[in-house]
């Protein structure tokens, strides 16, 4: 499989990225657990049927620590025991977050009322704005269908110099 457009390899699309990573770094640095922050990513480049990013967010958590059954759980994570309730608001939030043109409502009072009992403001603004900027990265990733399978652990981290 061949990426319909490299994003890699053409001027704007690599200004762009170097922005849009950026971006991601002030999530990072922020104080939204990594563990968090991961979940978060695979979970919405799942629902978004992002190859590239699920390949990515995967290994970066297994590089970080994560163990193999939470990674292999994150789609089924509402029937699965190993995630805090912490995590399990944060998922909810990313699915409602994610689906938001399939709910009429967005994300549901409740949904906001379960990440509101776990994380504050500053946690919750981190978390708000990586919904968002996942969502964008599976939208850039998937219109142009760039490949999943070769990602290795800290690929990218040299685009944000």
């Amino acid at each position: 499989m061949e990426a319909r457009l490299n994003l890699f390899d053409n001027e704007i699309a690599t200004k762009f990225a170097k922005r849009f990573l950026n971006a991601g770094l002030v999530i990072d640095e922020s104080p939204l657990p990594k563990a968090t922050q991961e979940l978060v990513k695979i979970r919405a480049s799942q629902i978004n049927g992002c190859g590239l990013c699920t390949d990515m967010h995967t290994k970066e958590a297994a590089a970080a620590g994560e163990t193999p059954v939470r990674l292999n759980l994150v789609a089924a994570w509402r029937e699965a025991t190993v995630f805090t309730e912490a995590e399990r608001a944060a998922l909810a939030l990313t699915e409602e977050g994610t689906r938001i043109a399939d709910i009429h409502h967005g994300v549901s009072d409740e949904t906001w009322s379960q990440v509101r009992e776990h994380y504050d403001d500053d946690q919750l603004a981190a978390l708000v704005s990586l919904v968002a900027l996942i969502n964008a990265a599976n939208r850039l990733n998937v219109i142009v269908r760039n490949p999943a399978g070769s990602y290795e652990p800290g690929m990218f981290a040299s685009m944000t110099s």
